[in-house]
């Protein structure tokens, strides 16, 4: 973890001390950088006997060698604060860590090229045993030195979100992703989740779908799309279209994991009219064992889908003549979402491209299910195009439904087989 390594590198320094500690004395020009090296030969050797029991292991003897010093420099006591820093790192003493370091910067030794890290690493221990007020000193004063760590970063929003501030630790948190997203690195799904937590607690719904994206994009299981789309779910004021689409979403990557997703989703479809979609949502549930035929809501439903998904089924061929030589495209925006419901995608993809064509209709809901339509289709190229199109409330859902799309071409590319092997398998056929 990058706190730990930076308290090994502080040990390092103190194992430099320990290098001068052997050198012949001699005072640096003015105009050299880092402290004037001034010990006396008694400070010396008795500071050359602490660094022989750390470097054995020896702790018990180095404190109690450590009590022996008596520095009478600058430098000698930032010498001895040094060791003083390493032996209480060895034992693990916070506490102590902590001490040594505030001596070290009560010296005028402390090299100019290590105080910001010093200065963080003075912030971080002061966390660790309680003293936020202290902790954000130091890191304030680490970053006024030029100390810009990811890790500095996660501490202030540590600190804040410990306070129960989640307005000062937005930001904070906002800043840790976009320098994770900067070095390349990967965001743990911990910060994911407090960012969309922030989000929730703002009510920045476009900021916790975007997170949830991105989330999903580094983190794809399908108990994660599960979460995530249940979660967005709970928006409020959300369109009962965008709703159905991000259940249709759910049901695409195999997340419908309950009663309840089932029951939910065949509701919402027989409420916009696609009663045969409502009615095959509840038969899968039942074939996954989610739903029994005797359930209450999803019985009475299936008693009353099932009469009218023939029905819809039967016009839905007129209902398409009649769009074709209709003069905007409202009509055949309502036919294709039709052939969406049934999943005939290519024909729903001929009916959104008509409506699109006629125009009339909500270019963010028609290019967003378009883009869908594609994806089920098999045309993922096409698919992004028309995703990245949908604007207003569909944004969101058309997002979602883009992650997924890139999921499907890495899978795609990731079982095709590399060109030589294609050619040798298709000479083989021949």
């Amino acid at each position: 973890m990058d706190r730990a390594r930076r308290g090994s590198r502080i040990v390092a320094g103190s194992a430099a001390i320990g290098m001068l500690l052997a050198a012949p004395v001699q005072a640096k020009k003015k105009d050299a950088a880092g402290p004037v090296i001034a010990m006396s030969d008694s400070f010396r050797a008795a500071a050359a006997s602490v660094r022989a029991a750390l470097e054995a292991g020896d702790l018990v003897t180095a404190v109690s060698r450590l009590s022996t010093l008596q520095p009478t420099s600058d430098f000698e006591n930032y010498a001895a604060a040094g060791l003083r820093f390493e032996a209480a790192t060895r034992r693990g003493d916070i506490q102590a860590q902590r001490v040594a370091l505030t001596d070290m910067f009560k010296t005028a030794s402390v090299p100019p090229a290590d105080a910001p890290r010093l200065r963080y690493m003075a912030g971080l221990y002061s966390f660790q045993v309680g003293n936020y007020d202290d902790a954000v000193a130091q890191l304030n004063y680490a970053r006024t030195l030029g100390y810009t760590g990811i890790d500095a970063t996660m501490l202030m929003a540590d600190i804040q979100m410990r306070r129960n501030k989640p307005r000062e630790a937005r930001p904070f948190v906002d800043q840790l992703l976009a320098q994770y997203r900067a070095a390349g690195r990967p965001i743990p799904a911990a910060w994911y989740d407090r960012a969309i937590a922030l989000g929730y607690q703002s009510g920045d719904w476009a900021a916790v779908g975007a997170l949830y994206r991105e989330r999903l994009a580094a983190y794809p299981s399908t108990g994660n799309w599960r979460s995530a789309i249940a979660n967005y779910l709970t928006a409020p004021g959300m369109n009962p279209q965008v709703q159905l689409d991000l259940y249709r979403l759910q049901a695409a990557v195999g997340a419908m994991a309950s009663e309840r997703d089932f029951q939910a989703y065949a509701s919402l479809a027989e409420r916009s009219g696609h009663n045969a979609e409502a009615k095959a949502i509840i038969e899968a549930g039942r074939a996954a064992g989610k739903l029994v035929a005797t359930q209450t809501v999803t019985a009475g439903l299936m008693k009353t889908v099932t009469p009218k998904a023939a029905k819809e089924i039967g016009a839905l061929p007129a209902l398409a003549r009649k769009a074709t030589a209709a003069g905007d495209g409202s009509a055949a925006a309502k036919v294709a979402d039709e052939y969406f419901s049934l999943s005939q995608f290519p024909k729903a993809v001929e009916f959104y491209r008509l409506a699109l064509a006629k125009g009339g209709v909500d270019a963010g809901r028609v290019n967003s299910r378009l883009g869908v339509a594609l994806a089920r289709s098999g045309d993922l190229a096409n698919a992004r195009t028309s995703l990245a199109q949908a604007n207003g409330e569909w944004a969101n859902v058309a997002g979602f439904w883009a992650v997924w799309v890139d999921q499907q071409a890495r899978q795609s590319a990731s079982s095709t087989p590399p060109p030589v092997l294609a050619r040798t398998q298709a000479v083989a056929g021949s």
